[in-house]
Protein backbone atom coordinates (compact mmCIF):
# COMPACT_ATOMS: atom_id res chain seq x y z
CA UNK A 1 0.00 0.00 0.00
CA UNK A 2 2.57 2.00 -0.37
CA UNK A 3 3.51 0.53 -3.67
CA UNK A 4 2.60 3.84 -5.51
CA UNK A 5 6.06 5.39 -5.66
CA UNK A 6 7.84 2.18 -5.73
CA UNK A 7 8.50 1.92 -9.86
CA UNK A 8 11.77 -0.46 -9.60
CA UNK A 9 12.97 -0.86 -13.10
CA UNK A 10 9.67 0.50 -14.74
CA UNK A 11 9.27 -0.38 -17.95
CA UNK A 12 12.52 -1.47 -19.44
CA UNK A 13 13.00 -4.27 -20.93
CA UNK A 14 13.21 -7.18 -18.92
CA UNK A 15 16.58 -9.30 -18.83
CA UNK A 16 16.14 -13.10 -18.81
CA UNK A 17 18.90 -14.62 -16.59
CA UNK A 18 19.47 -18.22 -15.74
CA UNK A 19 22.58 -18.63 -13.57
CA UNK A 20 23.40 -17.42 -10.00
CA UNK A 21 26.34 -15.33 -11.74
CA UNK A 22 24.32 -13.95 -14.42
CA UNK A 23 21.96 -12.75 -11.59
CA UNK A 24 24.15 -11.56 -9.24
CA UNK A 25 25.36 -8.76 -12.19
CA UNK A 26 22.05 -8.40 -13.10
CA UNK A 27 20.49 -6.80 -9.74
CA UNK A 28 23.44 -5.25 -8.31
CA UNK A 29 24.46 -1.76 -8.38
CA UNK A 30 21.98 1.28 -9.03
CA UNK A 31 21.34 1.05 -12.83
CA UNK A 32 17.94 0.59 -13.24
CA UNK A 33 16.82 -3.27 -14.42
CA UNK A 34 13.99 -5.31 -15.08
CA UNK A 35 15.30 -9.18 -14.44
CA UNK A 36 13.17 -11.86 -15.16
CA UNK A 37 14.57 -15.26 -13.47
CA UNK A 38 14.11 -18.47 -15.05
CA UNK A 39 16.35 -20.77 -13.03
CA UNK A 40 16.61 -22.66 -9.37
CA UNK A 41 19.11 -20.87 -7.80
CA UNK A 42 21.57 -22.75 -5.45
CA UNK A 43 22.41 -21.94 -1.47
CA UNK A 44 24.02 -18.37 -1.78
CA UNK A 45 23.97 -14.95 -0.37
CA UNK A 46 22.97 -12.18 -3.06
CA UNK A 47 22.84 -8.62 -2.35
CA UNK A 48 20.29 -6.17 -4.18
CA UNK A 49 20.86 -2.71 -5.56
CA UNK A 50 18.43 -0.18 -6.27
CA UNK A 51 15.99 0.41 -8.97
CA UNK A 52 15.42 -3.39 -9.78
CA UNK A 53 12.28 -4.93 -10.53
CA UNK A 54 13.09 -8.50 -10.03
CA UNK A 55 10.03 -11.70 -11.21
CA UNK A 56 10.23 -15.29 -11.04
CA UNK A 57 9.29 -17.23 -14.10
CA UNK A 58 8.58 -21.25 -14.62
CA UNK A 59 8.79 -21.94 -11.13
CA UNK A 60 12.09 -19.98 -10.13
CA UNK A 61 13.46 -20.47 -6.36
CA UNK A 62 16.38 -18.67 -4.75
CA UNK A 63 17.83 -20.44 -2.08
CA UNK A 64 20.26 -18.96 0.85
CA UNK A 65 19.81 -15.34 2.13
CA UNK A 66 18.57 -11.94 -0.14
CA UNK A 67 20.34 -9.22 1.06
CA UNK A 68 18.85 -5.18 0.86
CA UNK A 69 21.52 -2.59 2.60
CA UNK A 70 21.10 1.06 1.31
CA UNK A 71 18.91 -0.75 -1.68
CA UNK A 72 15.98 2.04 -2.63
CA UNK A 73 13.65 1.48 -5.05
CA UNK A 74 12.98 -2.39 -5.76
CA UNK A 75 9.83 -4.59 -6.56
CA UNK A 76 10.51 -8.72 -5.75
CA UNK A 77 7.78 -10.42 -7.35
CA UNK A 78 6.57 -14.26 -7.96
CA UNK A 79 9.75 -15.76 -6.21
CA UNK A 80 10.03 -18.77 -4.21
CA UNK A 81 12.95 -17.76 -1.64
CA UNK A 82 13.85 -20.81 0.64
CA UNK A 83 16.12 -19.50 3.68
CA UNK A 84 19.74 -21.80 4.68
CA UNK A 85 18.05 -23.01 7.28
CA UNK A 86 15.31 -26.52 5.64
CA UNK A 87 14.70 -28.37 8.84
CA UNK A 88 18.08 -27.89 10.29
CA UNK A 89 19.30 -24.41 10.90
CA UNK A 90 22.90 -26.03 11.61
CA UNK A 91 22.79 -26.30 7.83
CA UNK A 92 24.06 -22.62 7.63
CA UNK A 93 26.95 -21.76 6.88
CA UNK A 94 26.97 -18.94 9.77
CA UNK A 95 26.06 -21.22 12.71
CA UNK A 96 27.75 -20.69 15.81
CA UNK A 97 26.90 -23.15 17.98
CA UNK A 98 27.65 -20.96 20.49
CA UNK A 99 24.91 -18.63 19.71
CA UNK A 100 22.25 -20.90 17.98
CA UNK A 101 20.14 -20.39 15.19
CA UNK A 102 19.63 -17.05 15.79
CA UNK A 103 23.62 -17.00 14.51
CA UNK A 104 22.37 -17.57 10.93
CA UNK A 105 20.48 -15.54 8.18
CA UNK A 106 17.26 -14.35 7.46
CA UNK A 107 16.20 -15.65 4.28
CA UNK A 108 15.62 -12.15 3.67
CA UNK A 109 16.74 -8.99 5.19
CA UNK A 110 16.29 -5.38 4.40
CA UNK A 111 18.45 -3.26 6.75
CA UNK A 112 20.55 0.07 6.44
CA UNK A 113 17.83 2.53 5.26
CA UNK A 114 16.73 0.63 2.42
CA UNK A 115 13.59 2.35 1.64
CA UNK A 116 10.63 2.06 -1.14
CA UNK A 117 10.66 -1.87 -1.53
CA UNK A 118 7.40 -4.15 -2.03
CA UNK A 119 7.87 -7.85 -1.74
CA UNK A 120 4.80 -9.10 -3.98
CA UNK A 121 3.03 -12.83 -4.53
CA UNK A 122 6.50 -14.34 -3.07
CA UNK A 123 7.10 -17.43 -0.73
CA UNK A 124 9.21 -17.21 2.04
CA UNK A 125 10.82 -19.68 4.09
CA UNK A 126 12.78 -21.53 6.22
CA UNK A 127 15.30 -18.83 7.46
CA UNK A 128 17.73 -19.57 9.96
CA UNK A 129 17.30 -16.30 11.83
CA UNK A 130 14.43 -15.52 10.52
CA UNK A 131 11.85 -15.10 7.25
CA UNK A 132 12.07 -11.62 6.09
CA UNK A 133 13.32 -8.82 8.61
CA UNK A 134 13.07 -5.52 8.65
CA UNK A 135 15.62 -2.98 10.46
CA UNK A 136 18.29 0.09 11.39
CA UNK A 137 16.09 2.88 9.60
CA UNK A 138 14.59 1.32 6.40
CA UNK A 139 11.36 2.72 5.21
CA UNK A 140 8.28 2.25 3.16
CA UNK A 141 7.82 -1.49 3.22
CA UNK A 142 5.18 -3.14 1.56
CA UNK A 143 4.62 -7.24 1.67
CA UNK A 144 1.66 -8.18 0.15
CA UNK A 145 0.23 -11.94 -1.15
CA UNK A 146 3.37 -13.59 0.73
CA UNK A 147 3.52 -16.93 2.30
CA UNK A 148 5.37 -17.58 5.26
CA UNK A 149 6.13 -20.99 6.74
CA UNK A 150 9.02 -23.41 7.76
CA UNK A 151 9.61 -26.66 7.03
CA UNK A 152 9.08 -28.24 10.79
CA UNK A 153 12.17 -27.83 13.04
CA UNK A 154 12.28 -28.21 15.98
CA UNK A 155 16.02 -28.86 17.12
CA UNK A 156 17.05 -26.97 20.23
CA UNK A 157 20.78 -26.49 19.09
CA UNK A 158 23.65 -23.93 20.74
CA UNK A 159 22.23 -21.53 23.56
CA UNK A 160 19.11 -20.47 21.90
CA UNK A 161 17.37 -21.39 24.62
CA UNK A 162 14.15 -21.63 21.70
CA UNK A 163 13.03 -25.36 22.95
CA UNK A 164 10.99 -27.09 20.67
CA UNK A 165 10.28 -24.24 18.35
CA UNK A 166 13.72 -24.19 16.91
CA UNK A 167 13.80 -20.39 16.25
CA UNK A 168 10.88 -20.77 13.85
CA UNK A 169 10.50 -17.06 14.32
CA UNK A 170 9.29 -15.18 10.64
CA UNK A 171 9.27 -11.62 10.80
CA UNK A 172 10.88 -8.84 12.95
CA UNK A 173 11.03 -4.97 12.31
CA UNK A 174 13.48 -3.25 14.34
CA UNK A 175 16.28 -5.10 15.73
CA UNK A 176 16.94 -3.62 19.00
CA UNK A 177 15.40 -1.04 21.50
CA UNK A 178 18.37 1.41 21.46
CA UNK A 179 18.50 1.55 17.79
CA UNK A 180 18.47 5.37 17.19
CA UNK A 181 18.45 5.23 13.24
CA UNK A 182 14.72 3.44 13.47
CA UNK A 183 13.37 6.24 15.20
CA UNK A 184 10.84 7.91 12.87
CA UNK A 185 11.59 4.95 10.07
CA UNK A 186 10.07 1.64 9.91
CA UNK A 187 6.82 2.60 8.21
CA UNK A 188 5.26 -1.31 6.81
CA UNK A 189 2.53 -2.29 4.97
CA UNK A 190 1.46 -5.97 5.31
CA UNK A 191 -1.46 -7.19 2.90
CA UNK A 192 -2.92 -9.99 2.37
CA UNK A 193 -0.49 -11.86 3.46
CA UNK A 194 -0.25 -15.72 5.03
CA UNK A 195 1.49 -17.08 7.95
CA UNK A 196 1.29 -20.80 7.69
CA UNK A 197 2.15 -24.27 8.64
CA UNK A 198 5.07 -24.15 11.87
CA UNK A 199 5.38 -20.31 12.14
CA UNK A 200 6.27 -20.41 16.13
CA UNK A 201 6.21 -16.50 16.49
CA UNK A 202 7.07 -12.71 14.92
CA UNK A 203 3.64 -12.37 12.49
CA UNK A 204 5.47 -9.94 12.84
CA UNK A 205 7.02 -8.95 16.16
CA UNK A 206 7.65 -5.14 16.13
CA UNK A 207 10.14 -2.24 17.58
CA UNK A 208 9.36 1.34 16.39
CA UNK A 209 7.33 2.07 13.52
CA UNK A 210 4.18 2.26 12.05
CA UNK A 211 3.08 -0.94 11.06
CA UNK A 212 -0.11 -1.83 9.48
CA UNK A 213 -1.23 -5.32 9.18
CA UNK A 214 -4.85 -6.21 7.03
CA UNK A 215 -6.41 -8.58 5.08
CA UNK A 216 -3.86 -11.02 6.02
CA UNK A 217 -4.55 -14.62 7.16
CA UNK A 218 -3.01 -16.71 9.93
CA UNK A 219 -3.23 -20.44 10.24
CA UNK A 220 -0.13 -21.67 11.96
CA UNK A 221 -1.65 -23.79 14.72
CA UNK A 222 1.11 -24.56 17.71
CA UNK A 223 2.31 -21.15 17.48
CA UNK A 224 3.44 -19.31 20.52
CA UNK A 225 1.64 -15.92 19.76
CA UNK A 226 0.56 -13.98 16.33
CA UNK A 227 1.23 -10.30 15.64
CA UNK A 228 3.31 -7.84 18.45
CA UNK A 229 3.62 -4.81 19.37
CA UNK A 230 6.59 -3.91 20.67
CA UNK A 231 8.42 -1.03 21.74
CA UNK A 232 7.63 2.18 20.92
CA UNK A 233 5.52 0.58 18.15
CA UNK A 234 2.20 1.99 16.70
CA UNK A 235 0.37 -1.46 14.96
CA UNK A 236 -2.67 -1.10 13.30
CA UNK A 237 -4.40 -4.58 12.90
CA UNK A 238 -7.80 -4.70 10.99
CA UNK A 239 -9.87 -7.01 9.02
CA UNK A 240 -7.46 -10.47 9.44
CA UNK A 241 -8.21 -13.83 9.43
CA UNK A 242 -7.33 -16.18 12.58
CA UNK A 243 -7.79 -19.42 12.00
CA UNK A 244 -6.52 -22.28 15.15
CA UNK A 245 -3.82 -20.01 16.70
CA UNK A 246 -3.08 -19.15 20.35
CA UNK A 247 -2.30 -15.44 21.60
CA UNK A 248 -3.19 -13.92 17.94
CA UNK A 249 -2.58 -10.35 19.84
CA UNK A 250 0.14 -10.16 21.24
CA UNK A 251 0.98 -6.18 22.74
CA UNK A 252 3.90 -5.09 25.03
CA UNK A 253 3.04 -3.08 27.79
CA UNK A 254 5.39 -0.16 25.57
CA UNK A 255 3.99 -0.85 22.30
CA UNK A 256 0.72 0.46 21.03
CA UNK A 257 -1.74 -1.46 19.25
CA UNK A 258 -5.13 -0.90 17.85
CA UNK A 259 -7.03 -3.90 16.41
CA UNK A 260 -10.86 -4.05 15.14
CA UNK A 261 -13.06 -6.07 12.93
CA UNK A 262 -10.49 -9.00 13.16
CA UNK A 263 -12.18 -12.59 13.11
CA UNK A 264 -10.73 -15.33 15.77
CA UNK A 265 -11.99 -18.74 15.26
CA UNK A 266 -10.70 -21.75 17.31
CA UNK A 267 -8.47 -19.55 18.86
CA UNK A 268 -7.23 -18.70 22.47
CA UNK A 269 -5.26 -16.23 24.11
CA UNK A 270 -5.80 -12.22 23.53
CA UNK A 271 -8.38 -11.18 21.04
CA UNK A 272 -8.41 -7.53 21.61
CA UNK A 273 -6.19 -4.33 21.88
CA UNK A 274 -7.62 -0.85 22.43
CA UNK A 275 -4.93 1.27 21.51
CA UNK A 276 -4.99 4.24 19.99
CA UNK A 277 -2.87 2.91 16.53
CA UNK A 278 -2.64 5.26 13.76
CA UNK A 279 -4.08 6.79 10.40
CA UNK A 280 -1.85 5.04 7.05
CA UNK A 281 -0.97 8.03 4.98
CA UNK A 282 -2.85 6.33 2.06
CA UNK A 283 -6.25 5.57 0.71
CA UNK A 284 -7.46 2.11 1.31
CA UNK A 285 -10.59 0.05 2.00
CA UNK A 286 -10.25 -3.21 4.09
CA UNK A 287 -12.07 -5.79 2.73
CA UNK A 288 -14.57 -8.19 4.53
CA UNK A 289 -13.68 -11.38 6.44
CA UNK A 290 -15.95 -13.76 4.73
CA UNK A 291 -14.00 -14.92 2.10
CA UNK A 292 -10.62 -14.05 2.66
CA UNK A 293 -9.31 -16.84 3.96
CA UNK A 294 -9.94 -18.70 0.67
CA UNK A 295 -8.84 -15.96 -1.19
CA UNK A 296 -5.40 -15.80 0.12
CA UNK A 297 -5.08 -19.92 0.52
CA UNK A 298 -5.28 -19.43 -3.17
CA UNK A 299 -3.36 -16.37 -3.81
CA UNK A 300 -0.76 -15.73 -1.73
CA UNK A 301 2.35 -16.84 -3.34
CA UNK A 302 3.97 -16.66 -6.86
CA UNK A 303 1.73 -17.70 -9.93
Amino acid sequence: MNQTTTTGGGNLTPQVVTTLDAFKAAVSGTQAAVVYLNAKLPNAAIPIGSNKTIVGVCGAEIHGHLGLSKSVNVIVRNLKIVGYGVGDCTKDPAFDAAVGCSSGADAVSVSSASHHVWFDHCDISDGTDGNLDINAGSDFITISWTKFHYTSRTDNVGNDSTGASGHRFSNLIGSADDVPEDVGHLNVTWHHDWWAENVNQRMPRTRRGKIHVVNSLYTSTGDSYCTNAGFETHLLVENNVYNGVKNPLSPDANGDMLARNNVFTGTSGTTTANGTGFTPPYAYTPEATGSLAAAIMSGAGPH
